[in-house]
């Protein structure tokens, strides 16, 4: 019993801070979009804009929830769920450190393929619920979108699985112990599975230069077209945890973990290191949506069937000639 309570606490957190990072997340991405873009960004409400994400959650949790005339009401209502809940049940079994972790699943790799795949369910539902053309084709482009990119992602991760001949994920960061040198990102190892993932993770969370699914020019915000109030706020958060859970797989699988990357730096806490590095990788994701632009529907769906997932099958196979001889 006090095992259960035990797991059911750490979820509990996990969940809290989880829910809580797409406040500070949303300031940083629009601090960096002004740098980019040569402005200050948000400046007014707060010093340097840092209280603007809590008046827009309030103007959000104020705002009308408006169902359309013809929807579909009970999936118009679950759809922001079905899409939020399984990038945050993906942390499950992400470790954070060698002891900081909900679960130590032994399929820790296959279940969180399996979850995370589930979240395409959430963007489908919602666009086909929603009885408005725009928000269909949304819906119809998030199928084609995310399903193609899982199976770029899959074949990235099994490179990965093949060196630590382990689906657990702190057995895949323990097999990375010893320095950068042994990290899964160095050329000798595995470096096109880590821009695959990347590459496809952008696709996964509807990223630019990937959001085709939203389409702000094409389709008036795509298969979120019809939302208001806090199921549009529920929407955009599942974009941001997305974003957090493929930066905390990208860390675990290809980075070390909570490895530091010298031996003399293991003083410092390895939850530190996990930390910077997934802030790392979240940075790396909004400085890409502000440097790119965005692809025609045929070349998202080109580079992902004709080249990503080639690279990812020649990965694969390198990886095995390269297990057989050492």
């Amino acid at each position: 019993m006090m095992e259960i309570v035990w797991i059911l606490l750490k979820a509990f957190f996990a969940v809290g801070v989880i829910f809580a990072l797409p406040l500070p997340a949303t300031w940083v991405e629009r601090k960096i979009a002004g740098h980019i873009q040569v402005r200050p960004g948000p400046m007014r409400v707060g010093f340097h804009g840092l209280l603007q994400p809590f008046a827009d959650a309030l103007k959000l949790f104020m705002k009308e929830d408006i169902v359309p005339d013809g929807a579909d009401k009970l999936l118009f209502k679950l759809a922001p769920f079905i899409a939020l809940v399984p990038y945050v049940a993906v942390f499950v079994a992400i470790p954070v450190s060698d002891k900081a972790y909900v679960s130590n699943m032994n399929i820790g790799m296959l279940y969180i393929l399996a979850v995370g795949g589930l979240s395409v369910y959430g963007l489908i539902l919602g666009g086909w619920a929603s009885n408005s053309k725009y928000a269909l084709l949304g819906g119809l482009r998030s199928a084609a979108q995310m399903i193609s990119y899982e199976v770029a992602m899959g074949f990235s991760v099994i490179g990965v699985v093949m060196i630590a001949q382990s689906l657990n994920m702190t057995e895949i960061v323990a097999a990375q112990e010893g320095g950068v040198f042994n990290w899964n990102i160095m050329p000798y190892r595995q470096i096109v599975a880590f821009f695959i993932f990347i590459i496809a993770g952008c696709a996964e969370a509807n990223r630019l230069p990937f959001d085709l699914v939203e389409g702000e020019g094409e389709l008036g915000g795509g298969f979120h077209t019809e939302y208001s109030g806090m199921r549009f706020a529920l929407l955009s958060m599942a974009e941001y945890v997305a974003m957090f859970s493929i930066s905390a797989m990208a860390t675990v699988l290809f980075l070390g973990g909570w490895h530091a990357p010298f031996e003399f730096l293991n003083f410092i806490p390895g939850i530190f290191w996990f930390v910077g590095k997934v802030c790392a990788l979240v940075y790396l994701f909004m400085w890409i949506r502000f440097s790119w632009p965005r692809y025609r529907y045929d070349q998202l769906m080109s580079l992902g069937w004709k080249i990503l997932i080639p690279l990812g099958i020649i990965n694969v196979l390198l990886t095995g000639l390269f297990i057989i001889d050492f």
